[in-house]
């Protein structure tokens, strides 16, 4: 399988309570609702974007990204409100290993809903059933409680900290390393359904 299979046209996702789907430029507002805030990018790698300018530009990127087929993030849309409150996406994916890695942001006004775990878990689902994936990562600098939470309630494994792993906004951060594997997903899944 190769990236372009997959992002070549990406599909559109639903939940119980999201709709995982393309960026467009009419996010543009709402993405910068909430990534000109501080707080919600305080464990990003990326600064807050200052203007409006800073969300259409990153928007533009991600559509090129569409068009070439490459990796890009969906947009997390809430069905109760129509907003466009985050993205999601597969940030590094090696085919020829099975592997991958996710990441994802969440607006603050959203927090502690369930919301990113919701999202996540079908990112998870997609990729284990559509992208031929055996197991799939995550890393989250360790001060990040909320985000090493959302790791866990999606049945990860820790596996350890690597240290001074990234050099992010002028400082070498510790990142935990969170993993999935397709075979303990799929057990745990149908471990639900027959309960």
């Amino acid at each position: 399988m190769k990236i372009k299979d997959v992002f070549g046209d990406l599909p559109t996702l639903t939940t119980e309570r999201l709709i995982l789907r393309k960026l467009t430029l009419d996010d543009a507002y709402d993405l910068f609702d909430y990534a000109s805030n501080s707080e919600n990018c305080k464990y990003l790698p990326w600064r807050p974007h200052h203007t409006i300018e800073d969300s259409i530009q990153f928007l533009e990127f991600v559509i090129k990204s569409y068009k070439e087929g490459s990796l890009a993030p969906w947009g997390i849309v809430s069905k109760a409100d129509n907003k466009m409150i985050g993205t999601i996406d597969i940030v590094k994916w090696l085919p020829n290993h099975h592997k991958a890695e996710i990441g994802f942001v969440l607006s603050y006004k959203y927090w502690g809903k369930g919301l990113a775990v919701e999202a996540a878990n079908k990112i998870i689902e997609f990729g284990f059933d559509k992208m031929e994936l055996n197991r799939i990562e995550a890393f989250a600098m360790i001060e990040n409680v909320q985000s090493l939470r959302v790791l866990q309630k999606l049945g990860m494994q820790f596996e350890g900290v690597m240290r001074e792993h990234w050099y992010i906004k002028g400082k070498f951060r510790d990142m935990a390393i969170y993993s999935i594997l397709k075979r303990d997903y799929f057990k745990s899944r149908d471990g639900l359904q027959n309960a």
